[in-house]
């Protein structure tokens, strides 16, 4: 992707309007990190290719970032609409570690392109930029670590309230989410009541207990309070299938609309589509799943 094509996807439309809305101190930057999405990929995870293999561009969208008001703050986040919606479903889109990068903001730019307002804020903000880390393990150690499930579900709410109040239809509400996204996503399945419908794309569904992850999605399958889609890679080296069949189990056992699907031959990240793990049979046939589930679930 060129300068000029980086500046068309990636620069704020009216961020005067926006900034206008927030209260003065919601804009004092000492508590927040990363102030702006930057355009381009996370450095610990440089695409193969020089782009994604997927672009989407921003012709009849509005499209770019914005800052969602937020208790201890003004939170950045990568926001894409139709230019012309009244009253859009949304859909929230949780990143994995690498924060809000380019392949992020494109997947929202192709749920803009369905209709919908997608929204991708950036969840770790208060702890550090991990699209400015170079290696993984310093992602998990200085960052992931650090981010409290409670305070990204409450985060989350907020980016519901802002889209509320500028165009969206929170009553059509669904959420998606890779990696790290994947986890969260059945997390506010469990959270937020108002949810429609979510599609976790290989998240985490077991893992180590501590005061700031208290819960994973296994723990929390009976609390499931909107049908989600999970898929899951069957070569993921990081989460056992093991844990897939009892996520799968949980779920019938708790009478659960949600549904499991696995890519036998696929690895964790196939929908990635700037990584080596991209697997695109199994990335179009998730996304076209992604896409009826929501309008399936009234989305």
């Amino acid at each position: 992707m060129n300068t000029s094509q980086q500046k068309a996807v990636m620069n704020p439309d009216n961020q005067a309007q926006f900034d206008s809305l927030l209260p003065a101190e919601t804009l004092d930057r000492r508590s927040f990190i990363a102030t702006a999405i930057g355009a381009g990929f996370a450095l610990a995870v440089q695409p193969t290719l020089a782009q994604s293999v997927i672009t989407t561009d921003t012709q009849g969208l509005l499209a770019g970032e914005i800052k969602v008001p937020v208790k201890d703050g003004a939170m950045v986040a990568y926001r894409a609409a139709p230019a012309d919606a009244k009253r859009a479903p949304v859909v929230l889109v949780v990143s994995e570690i690498f924060g809000v990068h380019e392949h992020i903001a494109d997947v929202c730019r192709r749920l803009a392109k369905q209709g919908y307002l997608a929204i991708a804020p950036e969840l770790f903000v208060r702890y550090g930029d991990p699209r400015k880390i170079a290696n993984i393990p310093d992602i998990l150690t200085n960052i992931i670590a650090k981010t409290p499930d409670a305070g990204v579900m409450a985060d989350l709410d907020a980016c519901v309230a802002w889209a509320a109040g500028n165009g969206g239809d929170s009553a059509r509400l669904a959420i998606t989410g890779f990696c790290w996204g994947g986890r969260i996503t059945w997390l506010y399945a469990a959270h937020n009541p108002g949810l429609k419908a979510g599609v976790a794309w290989y998240g985490r569904l077991d893992g180590e207990i501590n005061e700031r992850t208290p819960k994973y999605p296994l723990d929390l399958a009976a609390q499931i309070k909107a049908p989600v889609l999970g898929l899951y890679g069957g070569k993921d080296q990081g989460i056992p299938m093991d844990d897939v069949e009892s996520m799968r189990d949980a779920l019938q056992k708790g009478g659960s609309k949600s549904q499991i699907h696995v890519y036998p031959d696929a690895p964790h990240a196939f929908h990635a589509d700037y990584r080596p793990s991209y697997r695109k049979d199994a990335a179009e046939d998730g996304w076209k799943r992604l896409l009826a589930w929501l309008r399936q679930n009234g989305v």
